[in-house]
Formats: C-alpha cells, sequence, structure tokens
C-alpha cells in the first residue's frame, strides 16, 4: 500500500505540476506594446457584449487570463461562466487554445513566428435575470465592466502593462467613466491609453436618459454626478437635493484634507430594471437607486448613505488598501484580513457623512444607528461562536450567497460589526483626549497625507495601531484584537457617546423603511423571525423562541392564530402576546406537509431605539454635526 500511496504522489506531482507552471506568477515588469480591448454593447435585446482583446505577444507559449480576484468583490468572482464563443487568430489565422486544467480563468496558447500580437474574440453573455447574477443591460441603460469584457496575459503587473478601451453604444447614448475620452466616432467612443489596473478600474454607465451634475464647480480635481433613469422624468433633482450632495464633497474635503484622484465620477442609475450595485472605484463609483430617489425624496432616504460609503472609498480601500489587498493582477489570490478597517471604517463614515452633509437628519441617523446596534446585541448569536474577524473570509466562503441561517452563520459582518467597532475606537480617543481628539483624527493622519496623488498606498495592522497610537496612547493593538478575536459586546462605543439601546413596542422611521424595502415582517427581536408579506420564512434566529418552536427558513406561513396569513396580522398577534397567556399559532408548509407551529412567546412587539443617557455627553450629535 505504501508503495502504491507513493507511486500515486509522483504521478500527481509529474502531472499537475507542469500545468500550473504554465501559469506564470507577475513579472513585476512593465509589459511591452498596448493591450487593445473592443467592446461592441449594442445588442440589448439579448444582453449581449461582443469583446475584441488584442493582445501583445512574442512567439512561443502564452497563457490569456480572464480577470478572477475582483477589486471592491474582495473574492475569485469574476463571472467566468459568462465566458462564451471564444475564437483566438494570429496573423489572421485561427490558433488553438486550451483552457489551463487546474485554473479555469487561463487559456493557453501557442503563438507563431512572426506574430507580434494575438486577437481573441469572445461574447459576454450578461444575466438574463434570476439567478443567474446581477443585470447589466436593459433596453434604457448598461453598466460596462471591464473585468468583464477583457483578457489579459498572464506574468504581467497589471499596473505595468498599458491598456486602451474602446466602445460601441446603441445610437444616441451618453456614457460616463473615469475614462478619459480620447474621441469619439459615431456611436463609438475611443478611451485614452490607461494601465490595465486602472482601466479594470474604470467602469462604464451608458443610456438613453442621462444627466450630470456637477458637484464641486471650479475644482482643480472636479466631482460630478452622472445620473442614468430608466426615464426622463426621474432626473429632476430640486435645489435642495443637490445642496446635500455638494455638501458631501465638501465633509469629505473637511474630513480628509486631501483628495486622492485627478477627477472623480459618480455614476447612479435610478432603475427597476439594471440590478442593483455599490461598487468603489478610486475615480468613480457604481451605484443604483430608486426610481424615486430625486422624485420621492422623502420616501427614498433610507439608502442615501449609498453615495457616502462608495465615495469614501476612494481614501479608504483605493488609495489607501490592506497590504494583503494589493496584488500584481487581478489573478492572484487576495487576502482580506483588514476589511473590518476598509469595509468597517468606511461603513462608519457613510452613516456619519450622510448625516453631517444633510442627506440624511439626525433622527434618520439615530434610528439607523440604533437598527445596526441591535443586530449586534440580539441578532448575531453566531457572534458565540465565530469571532468578527473571521467573517473578512466570507468574500470567499459565501460569496454573498444566500445562508438557511444567516444570524447564525454570520456573513460580512465586518461591515455593520466593523462600524460599531469604530464607533467604540471614537469614543475611546475621546475619553483619553479629554474630548478633544476622536476618529476624524485618525482619518486625517491615516488618509489625508499627499494631496493628488493616486497610487495605492498600502496598510497593515500594525499601521492602523501606530496610528492611533499617535492621536491617543494606548494598548491599540489589544483592544483591537479582543473585539476582532474574541466574543464580547460590538456596542459599547454608543455608551461611550451618551446613549444606551433599548426596545420598544413600535418600530422606528427606519425600521419602517426596512421592512418595506423587504416587504417583510421584520420581527427579530421579539419572536426571533422575519416572514415576508408572501408568508415566506426568512432569517429564523438561532433559539430564538420560533427556533425553539420548529419555525424554520424557507417553510410558508399559512395562517395565524387560525386566521388567513397577513404579515400586518402576525405583527398585531406578537404585539398583542405581552397580554395574552396562550401561545402564537401558526399552521405553515413544509414541502407537501402542512403542520402546526406553537410559539411560546408573551414579549409584546420589540423595536430597537436610542436612548439619552442622562448627564452625559451626547457624542453622537457632535460626531455627526456638519464640520
Amino acid at each position: 500500500m505504501k508503495t502504491r500511496a507513493l507511486a500515486l504522489s509522483v504521478l500527481l506531482t509529474l502531472t499537475t505540476t507542469p500545468a500550473l507552471a504554465q501559469t506564470p506568477p507577475p513579472a513585476g515588469s512593465a509589459w511591452p506594446g498596448t493591450l487593445r480591448i473592443n467592446v461592441d454593447a449594442r445588442d440589448l435585446d439579448r444582453r449581449i457584449f461582443k469583446v475584441t482583446a488584442t493582445v501583445p505577444a512574442k512567439p512561443g507559449p502564452l497563457t490569456l487570463l480572464y480577470p478572477q480576484w475582483l477589486p471592491g468583490n474582495h473574492s475569485p468572482s469574476g463571472p467566468i461562466d459568462k465566458l462564451a464563443g471564444l475564437q483566438v487568430t494570429a496573423n489572421g489565422k485561427p490558433l488553438k487554445w486550451e483552457r489551463d486544467q487546474f485554473n479555469v480563468y487561463a487559456f493557453k496558447v501557442d503563438v507563431p513566428q512572426g506574430a507580434t500580437e494575438v486577437v481573441a474574440r469572445f461574447n459576454y453573455l450578461s444575466s438574463q435575470g434570476g439567478s443567474q447574477g446581477r443585470v447589466v443591460m436593459t433596453p434604457e441603460m448598461l453598466n460596462l465592466q471591464w473585468n468583464a469584457s477583457s483578457l489579459y496575459p498572464s506574468g504581467v503587473d497589471a499596473g505595468g502593462l498599458q491598456a486602451q478601451a474602446s466602445v460601441t453604444l446603441p445610437a444616441g447614448w451618453s456614457y460616463a467613466t473615469a475614462l478619459e475620452t480620447e474621441r469619439r466616432d459615431g456611436d463609438t467612443v475611443v478611451f485614452k491609453p490607461i494601465s490595465y489596473e486602472h482601466l479594470v478600474d474604470s467602469p462604464l454607465f451608458a443610456g438613453e436618459h442621462f444627466q450630470r451634475f456637477d458637484l464641486d464647480p471650479g475644482a482643480k480635481q472636479p466631482v460630478h454626478l452622472n445620473v442614468f433613469a430608466d426615464d426622463a422624468k426621474s432626473l429632476k433633482a430640486s435645489n435642495d437635493q443637490l445642496k446635500a450632495h455638494r455638501a458631501l464633497v465638501q465633509q469629505m474635503d473637511k474630513l480628509y484634507g486631501a483628495r486622492h484622484f485627478d477627477h472623480y465620477d459618480f455614476l447612479l442609475a435610478l432603475t427597476d430594471k439594471l440590478g442593483g450595485i455599490g461598487l468603489e472605484h478610486h475615480r468613480s463609483s457604481e451605484n443604483s437607486g430608486d426610481v424615486g430617489y430625486f422624485t420621492e425624496w422623502d420616501k427614498t432616504w433610507l439608502g442615501r448613505d449609498l453615495l457616502p460609503h462608495e465615495f469614501n472609498h476612494s481614501w479608504n480601500g483605493k488609495y489607501r488598501r490592506g497590504a494583503d489587498l494589493a496584488t500584481a493582477n487581478f489573478n492572484v489570490p487576495m487576502g482580506d484580513s483588514l476589511l473590518w478597517v476598509y469595509e468597517g471604517q468606511t461603513q462608519f463614515w457613510g452613516q456619519v457623512l450622510a448625516a453631517r452633509s444633510g442627506l440624511w437628519s439626525e433622527q434618520q441617523a439615530r434610528d439607523m444607528l440604533a437598527n445596526v446596534a441591535a443586530t449586534f446585541d440580539r441578532g448575531r448569536p453566531g457572534l458565540a461562536w465565530r469571532p468578527l474577524q473571521d467573517t473578512t473570509n466570507d468574500p470567499t466562503i459565501a460569496q454573498r450567497r444566500g445562508l438557511a441561517y444567516r444570524n447564525y452563520q454570520m456573513s460580512e459582518d465586518y461591515y455593520s460589526g466593523g462600524q460599531m467597532l469604530w464607533l467604540e475606537v471614537e469614543g475611546k480617543l475621546r475619553a483619553l483626549s479629554g474630548g478633544k481628539r476622536g476618529l476624524d483624527d485618525f482619518a486625517k493622519a491615516f488618509f489625508g497625507m499627499d494631496n493628488g496623488a493616486w497610487d495605492v498606498n498600502p496598510y497593515t495592522f500594525d499601521d492602523v495601531v501606530a496610528t492611533l497610537n499617535n492621536v491617543a496612547p494606548a494598548d491599540w493593538a489589544g483592544f483591537l484584537r479582543e473585539r476582532l478575536d474574541g466574543h464580547g459586546s460590538l456596542i459599547g462605543g454608543l455608551e461611550m457617546a451618551g446613549w444606551k439601546l433599548v426596545y420598544r413596542d413600535t418600530p422606528n422611521d427606519a425600521f419602517k423603511a426596512q421592512e418595506t424595502r423587504a416587504k417583510a415582517a421584520l420581527l427579530t427581536y421579539s419572536i426571533g423571525a422575519t416572514v415576508t408579506d408572501a408568508g415566506v420564512v426568512g432569517d429564523v434566529v438561532w433559539d430564538s423562541p420560533a427556533f425553539n418552536a420548529g419555525l424554520a427558513p424557507g417553510m410558508t406561513v399559512i395562517a395565524v392564530d387560525g386566521r388567513e396569513y397577513k404579515s400586518e396580522r402576525l405583527k398585531d398577534v406578537v404585539a398583542g402576546s405581552r397580554d395574552s397567556k396562550a401561545p402564537i399559532t401558526l399552521l405553515v408548509k413544509n414541502f407537501d406537509r402542512v403542520m402546526p407551529i406553537s410559539i411560546d412567546y408573551h414579549g409584546g412587539a420589540l423595536y430597537p431605539a436610542l436612548e439619552r443617557i442622562a448627564g452625559t455627553r451626547d457624542g453622537l450629535s457632535a460626531l455627526w454635526k456638519a464640520r
């Protein structure tokens, strides 16, 4: 048996090593020639992008790579499944290609003598909806991401590969991107050459209905809001609405004191058709909002922290980036260990800057924070077994797939859990400095150097600790590791800011808005379950009354206390449980079986709210006040 195992080991080594070796690692030197990417984006009805990639090459073996590890996704989620019809030629003659057996993102070809480039043509078959992924093309607009529509040579540092892109758009459409236009020939737009790294970081929105707003008139580093909509009427913004967006730019300047871009373009789609998105880039961001973002301003406030969040990433995540995320190209594995800084602190500042700019009122910010705090008070029993640090692995583990028990399995909790951690850091800095210094000081010191520079400036855990120590000396390494690796409370920053989390019998406005968006009864803090308006059970809190009664995700509630299910009826029954000794009875369908479930709960309706601690400093109001 030992001889057989040894022979098998040798065989595996011989058969796997050569194949793996044919995908060379990045060399770190500039690649000769220019990669040219041409996309025909006119096939709206079939949602097909036709791609031609002209790759500079020399005779011999060549491996073409499709981007796998995507910045902003923090994961190996490049949509390789949507690449089809690949054909490779050199000097007009077809070349045989072979996919690497151990790397599905790599295509191997032999470049013939006399050839200086190869031409790869393929179709990007974008999502038709449903389970295929996010829709990126509709009759009114499209979202072109260059990582999805390109191939590049292996062995190259993406920053050292020069690239030039062009796109042919539907007739008469407008477009916006961080790329600079070289020329427009009819409906074909040719962009100025740029590194492949920055090309991938510069997506394009295009559409039939478009409006551009200058958010910083006369600035040397301009900032524009580029809005695309399903219908032209959605583009009408009032002066007060634009004032709040311009205030966002001003407040970001005051926070950091430097800009790490030569210009910045918000790309915003107001749509019911294009898939939802919020994705950061160094000089732009991809965003989507409700069609009533401007026209129903008072009803659509819930998502108005998205632009502050993504804009903040130009500093935190793009200019300064965790060292294990700063990889040489898009097929080198990324490390996500510092996402609690990258995303967690950005989540913190996204909501703070929404309040400082007037995109949110102070009460709206308070309600949103109450909901986040409740999540980590009663809505994440998984924290008992899984530390916050480990959730930074989830972009690779789960890749945003649905989870059976989200509250117990946990997922990308470094976002909001990181937000609560940084609120506590703010309180600790204030306590250490007698109220004189806070997280604003850390932000300016850590992100606010070298105005105009936009080369990546990586950082480590030790760099974070050193900067905190410069703001206010303490055992910051011990404090952060205890919060990141331990299983204790993450909401201590509330009390340090003069507030406490309470539960009331009526939902706050943010909670109501979240229920409206989810089309569900969110009863997490009472019976411990969410149930959609259609009766489908969503997340069930581990060890909650609903869980212990046998309710499970995926079941369908048919009746509540003997009456036909309606979400408002379920909420009414839960609210009335405080005055009843009888259990809440549900009739549920589980696959083809119908069965009763009895929930022994008598606590009434419970919804989060923040309440002032008498005699203390109001740190939240001070934090949210415009600078």
